[in-house]
């Protein structure tokens, strides 16, 4: 308690931290009557923390340090109780990686970074289906990647791309992730300009990164136009993007006002794939059809399937579904696109990380 004491605040604050000062002397009198209540014990971890969010870190590092490390003991105890809380993982993750920014670039941030990405694996196996432990595990990665030898980085580097790519599959329209992946292809191009060293594997070159980056970016973008750090991001990688759009292909697509109409009457047109939408374009000679063109804008969107339909021309095609309805599109191979997008429960925004920032989901 007396640690939550030494917290110098505006009014508004003080109010609050009177509040989490009771509340932590009620799970600390649970504790006393019942030494095995792990809720308790996690309810109390969760109120250290908020009070170390509360403190300015910049004034009182050590103040917010050593609440950040005692919740971390109670998050400890907490599992110890019960192994398969998951949530206590995912903060306990969340607590460890804010003592690791203020370690700054030291040892002593290396091994607490390394701790972060354990506890988000764990809770990542108590509760697969969670696109935010995902994120943020890419992002404990993508932090330790900074200190680490460079030997290691990649390997590292890596790993936290497939941990946004894992978070995006689970939600497919998480801006978040889709930006931090973003930020992280940026970073990994960097250093492949820097050194002239090819991605271990896949061969891929600094300006493919570069390409990659950008699209992930405006994806983001897309979903929260009115995100002021999309927006400055977009501006810096828009030279980098694949003019003058996202994808260029063909989709074989039925009549407008027919979309199960014979397979005979399903015309292949080109279409293009840029952060706004999906567009059939005419080339010259098709501007004389009256053939009204297709437009999917992103915003749009529910769904996007892969389907097999005996209603279908023969090859692969996709459903698009619609706050206007249903799309159909056959014969999407040369055409390979991703739409993607989300919202959850945001606690604060993560450091800067060369692009610009980044964001990590707290609870």
């Amino acid at each position: 308690m007396a640690l939550i004491d030494t917290i110098i605040s505006s009014d508004d604050v003080r109010s609050r931290q009177r509040m989490l000062k009771f509340a932590a002397k009620r799970y600390a009198s649970a504790i006393e009557s019942n030494p095995d209540d792990y809720d308790a014990l996690y309810n109390w971890a969760l109120v250290l923390q908020e009070c170390a969010d509360n403190v300015n870190s910049s004034a009182n590092s050590h103040t917010k340090d050593a609440l950040l490390e005692e919740a971390c003991k109670k998050y400890d105890e907490a599992t110890q109780l019960n192994p398969a809380l998951h949530d206590a993982y995912y903060n306990w993750a969340i607590a460890i990686a804010d003592r690791a920014k203020l370690h700054g670039r030291t040892k002593e941030a290396e091994a607490l970074w390394k701790q972060a990405t354990k506890s988000y694996e764990k809770a990542v196996q108590l509760n697969w289906n969670s696109p935010q432990a995902l994120n943020n595990w890419g992002l404990a990665l993508q932090e330790l990647s900074a200190i680490v030898t460079a030997r290691e980085k990649q390997t590292i580097v890596k790993t936290a791309i497939s941990k946004f790519r894992a978070a995006i599959r689970l939600q497919f329209d998480f801006h978040r992730a889709i930006y931090n992946l973003g930020t992280v292809l940026y970073g990994l191009a960097e250093d492949t300009s820097r050194t002239g060293v090819l991605v271990i594997g896949n061969e891929i070159s600094s300006n493919e990164l570069y390409s990659q980056s950008a699209i992930y970016v405006a994806a983001a973008h897309a979903l929260k136009p009115n995100y002021s750090v999309y927006t400055s991001a977009l501006k810096l990688v828009r030279s980098m993007l694949p003019l003058p759009y996202l994808k260029v292909g063909y989709l074989t697509v039925p009549p407008v006002e027919n979309p199960v109409a014979p397979h005979c009457d399903w015309k292949r047109f080109k279409f293009v794939l840029n952060h706004e939408g999906l567009e059939q374009i005419h080339d010259d000679e098709e501007k004389t059809n009256d053939r009204p063109a297709i437009r999917v804008d992103i915003q749009d969107i529910v769904s996007v399937k892969v389907c097999s339909d005996l209603t279908l021309p023969p090859g692969p095609s996709i459903i698009i579904d619609t706050i206007n309805g249903q799309i159909f599109l056959g014969q999407f191979v040369l055409f390979h696109f991703h739409f993607m997008y989300n919202v959850h429960k945001v606690k604060k925004t993560e450091l800067p990380f060369k692009l610009t920032k980044k964001t990590e989901i707290r609870t």
